[in-house]
């Protein structure tokens, strides 16, 4: 696809990432249109702005919505949300890579990601091995622009409470001047400003962002 004006489906706006990528979209002249997988209605309104109810266990009912340019993945969860590994599984790896399958069948120019610091298939680490699937998983489909953003540690206010990542943030910040550029906290912000500018100036292939490499694209 190809236009002046671009258009974007976005999955995960109610999250801490994906509630930045849609503020940032909407605003964004370079976008006429917007649509936004939910669950249930988010409390936006826009010009350009439409929201989609769906059943994410069936996603492919609503094909007519991946004729766009960018597609948005910010799903994600944690398994003390998810209850069980089998939930968290089906958020961060099924749902994922069945936007991605539908992507690539209805020609959707870019696919943007967010997975993890640390994603690796054979890590021991149930969060991270997960991470590492839907990566490679996704990357065998041989989509024509494909983007993975591995951020480190996130910023930012979410809706649920996670204990270790505020401790882990509170640590972070206070030790900032000694931790590689690498594995610094990012705020969630960035991290969609980032994204953003990818969907603009990404290349073809598949291509993966390390959390350094975000900060400065989201700068």
């Amino acid at each position: 696809m190809t236009s002046t004006k671009k258009s974007a489906l976005l999955i995960g706006a109610s999250g801490l990432v994906g509630g930045h990528v849609l503020t940032q979209l909407l605003s964004n002249d370079t976008y006429s249109n917007v649509t936004i997988f939910v669950r249930k209605p988010l409390p936006h309104s826009h010009a350009k702005l439409e929201q989609v109810v769906v059943d994410f266990d069936n996603l492919s009912a609503y094909s007519e919505h991946f004729n766009v340019n960018d597609l948005f993945c910010c799903l994600g969860t944690t398994i003390k949300v998810a209850k069980t590994k089998e939930a968290f599984r089906k958020v961060d790896y099924t749902y994922p890579l069945e936007l991605a399958r539908l992507a690539k069948e209805h020609g959707v120019d870019k696919f943007l990601i967010i997975t993890a610091m640390g994603s690796n298939a054979k890590s021991s680490i149930f969060y991270n091995q997960v991470k590492g699937q839907v990566e490679n998983d996704i990357r065998a489909l041989d989509l024509p622009s494909l983007h993975i953003f591995r951020p480190s540690l996130l910023l930012g206010e979410r809706k649920e409470f996670r204990l270790g990542e505020q401790f882990g943030a509170v640590v972070s910040i206070a030790l900032k001047p000694l931790i590689p550029a690498k594995y610094k906290p990012i705020h969630g912000r960035t991290v969609a400003a980032a994204m953003i500018e990818v969907a603009q100036t990404g290349q073809s292939g598949a291509n993966i962002y390390e959390s350094d490499r975000i900060a400065a694209l989201g700068k």
